[in-house]
């Protein structure tokens, strides 16, 4: 075990900045929302402010929590995750938009599929250390990284989470790339991906129909196209510097919630191509310097935990922004630390919090 450092400066300022960012966002695209449903404009940024100050704590937390417990603890997180999951079909589930992903606690609602993000990136890693010698294995390595893929995934995905499920199972494939798992290994992880993602577009017809309004927005602008083009809207007319802070009109219940899955549309609207392109720096270090923890740390769980949060984070943000530029098919995530979601923003800070202990460990530049 070697001796404890300082942690990485750039990614601990990068990271708070993304979340100063965002509670700012969340107050001036929710505020319309919030005064009119809710009586109290301050409504979101409330919460977001909240679970900010609390994601606060649980980063530095975690940040000096040695983040080798974690392999002895990954499977009592793992089974515990699969468990939040299962707790949406009790009376504890409840149904929001349409959509059962959340627990009631009584004080605030949980998104179990959340902590599974995490909770399957400590496991899955856990179980790549102890069996580094037999991840080309066949049997002994690609069906059980398969048996937890599927287990993890296939949680969301019960919650009628694609969106969540695929992101997980991308972020997890990149973990099994990085611990050197055969080429060959992974294009049959591919495969098996792809098609388990177009069955269930055939099961559910609603998927089908965002990719019909992905192919021709414009066409389909006043039924399943409008959240597309009202965003390119946004993106369009915020320009260069944007129309001003809280000067969006998208925001006018024009875009559905767009405090949460097409927040990067209203930063574009109010703070133009210079607040979006701020925003995806910001994201470029945090990537750059998870990518740097993960290379310089000795002990391999360090690594492809390092790994595994980086892709989570990189995959999500990537996603978030190609949805609201009208790059890939809409599908409802909210992008890392900025978007409205108190569960999101704790987990991804938790994680961070991890990224961070690991720096510790580590012989590199922390300016």
């Amino acid at each position: 075990m070697s001796k404890r450092r300082a942690s990485d400066f750039s990614l601990m300022i990068a990271t708070i900045l993304l979340v100063f960012i965002g509670i700012i966002m969340v107050f001036s695209s929710s505020y319309p929302e919030a005064y009119y449903k809710m009586n109290d404009g301050y409504y979101f940024l409330k919460k977001q402010l909240l679970f900010g100050i609390i994601g606060l704590i649980t980063m530095f937390f975690f940040m000096n929590f040695s983040y080798w417990r974690f392999k002895k603890l990954s499977k009592i997180i793992f089974l515990a995750c699969i468990a939040l999951s299962f707790l949406i079909f009790t009376p504890l589930g409840v149904e929001i938009n349409g959509a059962k992903r959340w627990i009631n606690l009584g004080f605030t609602t949980f998104q179990p599929s959340e902590a599974m993000k995490l909770g399957s990136i400590i496991y899955l890693t856990s179980f790549l250390a102890r069996k580094k010698e037999k991840i080309k294995s066949f049997k002994k390595g690609l069906l059980p990284s398969l048996v937890i893929i599927g287990i993890s995934c296939g949680a969301i995905v019960i919650q009628k989470d694609l969106s969540t499920s695929a992101t997980l199972g991308l972020s997890l494939m990149a973990i099994l790339f990085i611990a050197g798992m055969r080429k060959l290994h992974i294009a049959i992880m591919g495969i098996l991906g792809t098609a388990g993602v177009a069955f269930a577009i055939y099961l559910e017809p609603f998927r089908l129909k965002r990719i019909i309004a992905f192919l021709d927005p414009f066409k389909y602008i006043d039924t399943i196209g409008w959240q597309v083009v009202q965003s390119l809207y946004a993106l369009g007319s915020g320009g260069v510097f944007g129309l001003g802070l809280g000067k969006s009109r998208q925001k006018f219940f024009y875009i559905p919630e767009p405090y949460n899955d097409f927040i990067f549309a209203i930063i574009g609207e109010e703070l133009g191509f210079i607040g979006c392109v701020t925003v995806i720096i910001l994201f470029l270090i945090v990537i750059w310097r998870g990518i740097r923890i993960a290379i310089n740390i000795d002990d391999l769980f360090g690594c492809l935990l390092a790994a595994g949060i980086v892709s989570l984070i990189t995959v999500q943000a990537i996603i978030h922004i190609a949805v609201v530029t009208s790059s890939m098919p809409p599908t409802g995530i909210p992008l890392p630390f900025v978007s409205y979601g108190g569960t999101s923003l704790l987990v991804f800070m938790s994680a961070v919090g991890i990224l961070l202990n690991i720096s510790r460990h580590t012989d590199l530049d922390r300016s």
